[in-house]
């Protein structure tokens, strides 16, 4: 009896181990197998953290030359659009007790009054912005004043630290966080900083492994500007409205073997960083690039290249200068009607005579003369990297008289922009090609670098 009960114990203690081991091995089945995805999820969701992100937008800058030299230091790279950390205030009015109180320590820091406070806060959503653009020592003044209801958020604004240099190449950062006008507006897509979700390591898993470390920040932009020429350029269109009291100007520096501009000045310009206050919105338009005018005499060199080219007049071509042409009705005459008698073309060029253009141009065909307006690219647009340029086609050379031919010889009748012409004066002073202008000569990435090479 008793080896019978020892038997049974033995076996029973021998059930429980297995029935045990049994409930263990499906506990790890259920936990590793069944239910693996997820406390796979709970278990990363422990290790790894997941934030949305805004990269910052890309810098554009331009590098002095050595050559050059002038306000900045020769051979330096100067920024001319970057940005600058800044911050949103808001304020909760349902957390606020005493709105006046409020209002009143918080006006001695920002600069408003307490009535446009208060103002900001008697509407019906939650929080009311009180300030844009709240600067990092203004923003530590309001901590301290540890009021209730008070928030802030970071919201980094565009800064151009030149002021008003290349201001209408530039462009600006819109109200909407969009690049407007210039280069700014052109490259939106390249400079603009991405969205994206942010992958954090948490714990010990952070001590041991590199975060996500994609970027997500738009690109820069490096320019052909040299800083030094542009700051000359546009004093010297400052000096025109003092000296000639002009309403506008600009200044184009091009080198012809390439396209690269190295100077693109209009006067007036304006403080990129005040841009909001300008009440005449035209200034914000690059007039190199946006504005149409008669080019008057500086068309004659186009012409003269013509006639050259066809080989129907030289340098040394005389004719006889009497001050008139007539065609039927009408009378051309030259400026303040001066009579030069007989003049070779070069002298045509030297004296600004517009008989002498009238001349050259007669012994061309109107269609020759056409096609080479089509060549030097008066009837299209340069394609110039900046936003909103513009072109006439100047068709009414398309079915002319003799009269509108003549004109044109010396640059009436017919529009162009300034772009257009100095683009058409590299094609004289290199030997006949006509270059693509451009203002961005390098694009960069992190370590990443792209070169822009010249369009002939």
């Amino acid at each position: 009896m008793k080896i019978f009960f020892k038997n049974w114990r033995v076996n029973f203690i021998l059930l429980l181990i297995i029935i045990a081991g049994a409930v263990i091995t499906s506990r790890l089945f259920f936990v590793q197998v069944v239910n693996h995805n997820l406390y796979q999820s709970q278990a990363l969701g422990q290790q790894v953290g997941f934030s949305k992100v805004t990269g910052s937008r890309g810098q554009i800058l331009c590098e002095n030359s050595q050559q050059s030299k002038g306000a900045y230091n020769s051979g330096q790279t100067k920024n001319l659009a970057t940005n600058k950390d800044s911050w949103i205030i808001s304020a909760a009015s349902d957390e606020i007790s005493d709105k006046t109180a409020f209002a009143e320590a918080l006006s001695e820091v920002i600069g408003q009054t307490k009535e446009e406070i208060l103002a900001e806060m008697d509407g019906d959503n939650y929080y009311a912005v009180i300030k844009k653009a709240v600067s990092a020592d203004e923003l530590n003044k309001i901590k301290e004043l540890n009021l209730k209801g008070l928030y802030w958020e970071n919201n980094p604004e565009r800064f151009y630290p030149q002021g008003e240099l290349a201001s209408q190449a530039l462009g600006f950062l819109g109200g909407e966080g969009t690049g407007q006008y210039g280069l700014e507006g052109y490259y939106e897509d390249i400079l603009m900083g991405k969205s994206g979700i942010k992958e954090e390591k948490r714990g010990l898993d952070a001590l041991f492994s590199n975060n996500n470390s994609i970027s997500l920040d738009g690109s820069d932009l490096y320019l052909t500007i040299d800083c030094n020429i542009q700051f000359q350029a546009e004093s010297l269109l400052k000096k025109q409205k003092e000296k000639n009291d002009i309403d506008s100007g600009q200044i184009i520096v091009l080198k012809p073997d390439s396209g690269r501009i190295l100077a693109l000045a209009n006067y007036p310009s304006f403080d990129l960083n005040q841009y909001s206050k300008e009440k005449n919105l035209e200034i914000f338009q690059n007039s190199a690039t946006q504005k149409l005018f008669e080019p008057g005499s500086i068309f004659k060199p186009f012409t003269m290249a013509i006639a050259l080219n066809e080989n129907k007049i030289t340098p040394e071509t005389t004719y006889v200068d009497t001050g008139s042409v007539s065609f039927g009705a009408k009378t051309i005459h030259n400026f303040a009607n001066e009579i030069y008698g007989e003049q070779t073309m070069t002298q045509v060029l030297e004296n600004s005579i517009n008989t002498g253009a009238v001349f050259a141009s007669q012994q061309v065909s109107h269609q020759t003369f056409l096609n080479y307006v089509d060549k030097f690219g008066f009837t299209k647009k340069t394609g110039i990297d900046l936003q909103g340029e513009v072109s006439s086609n100047n068709n009414v050379l398309r079915n002319a008289t003799d009269m509108n031919f003549a004109t044109a010889s010396f640059g009436q009748g017919i529009e162009l922009t300034p772009i257009q012409i100095i683009s058409g004066f590299s094609a004289i002073a290199n030997g006949g090609r006509v270059v693509k202008p451009y203002l961005v000569e390098k694009i960069a990435s992190g370590q990443d670098e792209m070169e822009i090479k010249p369009q002939l």
